[in-house]
């Protein structure tokens, strides 16, 4: 049965919400059947499907195409697609691009702050998660944000403002754990954290962090559920070795 807004904003506090990023059509399909609650377009592919050094060069068309290809493999996750640096700007331009990634097949986008774009999508029927805390499309230096009161205070002021503005859950990344709890327990909507610690409503990671398939760097509060980076280099080595030595393709691989 497909996930809905609303069923997402009644876990909070019966039961925890899981989330994945996905970027293709067969990991979203894989996700769906293990029982994933939502799944993130994310502007993570940036580094880590297309190669990029950060967020900030993926583009609207790279989240359509790739929620597109999510969208055809989860029939039963609710599907979030991030709007990415710059596509937001305006409340026009959000609302432009936003109905773009709903097209594409999103149930929703997240925008990271911006409660007042956030409120002017709400009031279009366009549903909005909301970010707070590390946001990486705007954040320069990334260490864990809200130590210091002053900041902490600013960070739980935005959640706030965009739980004001109509959003039906809000992302927190990068705060410590206690903080993480005040915010939870300060707001009506769930919280979803990555490094916000455990008693947010629910957790996400990105999904090559946690296979092990991204190896440029892990951060502390990932945790690795497979290694997949070296399965794949062997079965490449193993390939590569079978070809050099005619042990590929076999009799039972060709046609007769």
């Amino acid at each position: 049965m497909k996930t809905t807004i609303s069923k997402i904003k009644s876990m909070k506090g019966r039961e925890k919400i899981s989330m994945l990023t996905a970027y293709d059509c067969s990991t979203a399909k894989y996700m769906d059947e293990a029982g994933i609650d939502i799944i993130l377009i994310g502007d993570s592919m940036g580094m880590v499907v297309l190669g990029y050094k950060n967020t900030l060069s993926v583009t609207v068309e790279d989240i359509m195409r790739h929620t597109g290809a999510v969208a055809r493999g989860a029939g039963n996750a609710l599907i979030v697609a991030d709007l990415p640096a710059n596509s937001y700007d305006s409340n026009e331009t959000a609302a432009l691009n936003a109905e773009s990634l709903i097209k594409s097949g999103a149930d929703n986008v997240k925008i990271e702050n911006e409660p007042e774009i956030a409120k002017f999508l709400v009031e279009n029927k366009i549903d909005v998660m909301g970010h707070v805390g590390i946001t990486p499309q705007t954040v320069t230096d990334f260490k864990v944000q809200g130590k210091e009161k002053e900041t902490a205070n600013k960070i739980i002021k935005m959640a706030k403002d965009l739980e004001e503005a109509g959003c039906y859950c809000i992302v927190l990344e990068g705060i410590p754990l206690d903080l993480g709890k005040r915010i939870t327990e300060a707001l009506k909507v769930p919280t979803i954290g990555i490094g916000a610690g455990p008693y947010c409503d629910g957790q996400v990671l990105v999904v090559n962090d946690m296979l092990g398939l991204y190896d440029a760097f892990t951060p502390k509060f990932v945790k690795k559920y497979a290694h997949l980076a070296e399965d794949m280099k062997k079965a490449f080595k193993d390939y590569v070795k079978d070809v050099k030595e005619e042990k590929f393709p076999e009799d039972k691989h060709c046609f007769h």
